[in-house]
């Protein structure tokens, strides 16, 4: 079965991570290039932080629910 890589995108069509995915990378230079490199693993660092602290809620709130 043929899956298009375009199935595992989100379905809005603005969405900024589907339309950076879609990017073309040819017309970038290698400094240019690396730029985008650091600021996507700063962003990777950011939900990471993110997830951390979600993960500390839930924990939070099942102690405090918990019976």
């Amino acid at each position: 079965m043929y899956m298009d890589s375009d199935e595992n995108l989100p379905l809005h069509r603005n969405d900024p991570l589907a339309n950076l995915v879609k990017q073309d990378l040819d017309p970038l230079s290698v400094a240019e290039l690396e730029e985008r490199i650091t600021a996507l693993k700063a962003e990777i660092v950011r939900c990471e932080g993110k997830i951390a602290f979600a993960d500390r809620h839930r924990s939070v709130a099942d102690a405090l629910f918990k019976t």
